[in-house]
């Protein structure tokens, strides 16, 4: 698994200048998934969606397993897998995903992604340039430029290959499947944060893209901010080349994953998945990153690949139907054969493999407190909250945040809500909530034609595709069995 994986830069996705060959070789022997979504927005809410296989942004911002969630790891646990996750994904060991790497039978971590408070240096000053504009009073507020500096001190301790947080985690990997390669009935997940920002990559790796580079090299350039872009077609190439060096980074690990299984015939016998939590903006419709903007196919549209030992007849195959990040848990779950909980909502995709047989016919999506998108893998529809100005709520049993606890003004709001249908009876706390992000309601509903290139966010005008849309949306919100006040928020 890895971290802002943008589908479009991928050489089997048809990306020309990128160089990942290996996810090249993967294609060749997985199901490559061309119509796969996103579901709840980002990181850990994604995260969430893997154990459970529902949706999380209807109800929840940004938080821990809730105890009434069904993991997908544990249910394997309970039924005789033994799981195992390596990770140098910091949001684990964070207060806002402390109950996630905990459902594992085992479970490792490598440290120093993105500002990871990892290695002290007390007299470390920071003292580089950012080519990025709306960093430079960013980088003012002493919040934001701790993790920097966190980050830079955490670099220099991971100044060689074998050091860097993404090669310790894949080892480790490795390492799991020359010791248990003969063995029957585990799971192991091996997650890398690259190639999320910032894109930190060696001299090595930049060789590839050396003729891409533009401008000073002491400067920091790989590490966007969730903005508008306002730099030059200089800087924005520049940002692209880092991105593309830590890509093709990824490529070459994920090789050694490939060599093992191809050295130990776990062809044979083993299903292997390749996934994301979400895409990423890299200066397209005039944005970097995510979260600041709308969810446009670069984020919301994403990779998958599948290897599924009982269809071996279906590698290379290419399947169109809608997926989602939902339906990866019951997925595993059924290869296992362990019983789907009737609260997972995502489906197995194994038919899908095997004939493209619809699941869904539409993929519904977005970050709480914000736009609710949806697309039928033709036209993709952006709704804008018909009354921003009504409340939202937080849904949970686990008051935290990202990184602290819900602040005592939250918790003197909080009143106790009737059980929703999937929280085993529990009655949950209510308070009042905030948009996750940049609060995309304010761009307005907008529909695209995804046969267009709409990178100059060209829109269309159809009442009738709109209408159909919108009662796909209710459809998604009642399947959820979502808050009430959401209806009348979004217009619905």
């Amino acid at each position: 698994m890895y971290d802002s994986l943008n589908l479009r830069l991928l050489q089997s996705y048809g990306c020309d200048w990128t160089y990942t060959p290996n996810f090249l070789r993967l294609a060749e022997r997985c199901t490559q998934f061309e119509n796969n979504y996103v579901c709840s927005m980002p990181c850990i809410p994604a995260r969430r969606e893997l154990h459970t296989g529902r949706a999380n942004f209807l109800h929840r911002s940004w938080g821990p397993l809730e105890p009434f969630d069904d993991s997908m790891p544990e249910l394997l646990k309970k039924n005789g897998v033994y799981t195992h996750l390596i990770s140098d994904h910091m949001h684990y060991w964070e207060d806002g995903g402390a109950t996630y790497h905990t459902r594992y039978s085992s479970w490792e971590v490598s440290r120093g992604q993105e500002g990871d408070a990892w290695k002290a240096d007390l007299g470390y000053e920071y003292k580089k340039e950012s080519v990025f504009e709306s960093k430079k009073e960013w980088l003012k507020k002493p919040s934001h430029l701790k993790m920097i500096r966190q980050d830079a001190i955490n670099r220099s301790f991971m100044c060689e290959e074998e050091k860097t947080s993404q090669a310790v985690t894949f080892e480790s990997g490795l390492e799991f499947i020359h010791r248990n390669q003969k063995e029957d009935n585990w799971f192991l997940q091996i997650e890398t944060f690259d190639p999320h920002e910032p894109f930190y990559t060696l001299p090595e790796d930049r060789k590839l893209y050396k003729n891409y580079f533009r401008g000073d090299e002491e400067a920091e350039a790989d590490w966007p901010p969730y903005a508008q872009v306002a730099e030059s077609r200089e800087v924005v190439e520049t940002v692209r080349a880092h991105y593309a060096s830590l890509l093709s980074k990824c490529d070459r690990y994920l090789g050694k994953v490939l060599d093992l299984m191809d050295e130990y015939q776990l062809w044979e016998d083993t299903m292997l998945i390749v996934n994301t939590d979400h895409g990423y903006l890299l200066g397209e419709h005039g944005y970097w990153g995510k979260s600041a903007m709308p969810l446009y196919e670069e984020i919301s549209h994403t990779p998958l690949y599948i290897y599924d030992p009982g269809q071996k007849d279906k590698a290379g195959i290419k399947r169109n139907a809608i997926t989602q990040s939902i339906d990866l848990a019951p997925t595993i779950l059924s290869y296992f054969g362990v019983k789907l909980p009737k609260d997972m909502l995502g489906r197995p995709l194994q038919k899908v493999i095997g004939d493209d047989s619809p699941v869904r016919d539409y993929a519904v999506f977005g970050y709480f407190g914000s736009q609710i998108n949806v697309t039928d893998g033709t036209y993709m529809y952006m709704h804008s909250a018909a009354h921003p100005e009504m409340p939202i709520y937080e849904y949970t049993l686990m008051p935290t945040h990202m990184r602290n606890f819900f602040y005592p003004q939250e918790l003197e709001t909080i009143e106790l809500r009737e059980p929703f249908s999937f929280t085993k009876g529990f009655k949950v706390m209510k308070t009042k909530g905030y948009p996750l992000t940049g609060d995309s309601n304010s761009f307005g509903s907008a529909l695209y034609d995804l046969r267009k290139d709409n990178s100059d966010n060209v829109m269309e005008d159809n009442p009738e595709i709109v209408g159909r849309m919108k009662e796909a949306i209710k459809n998604f919100l009642t399947e959820n069995d979502s808050p009430s006040e959401i209806y009348e928020r979004m217009g619905i």
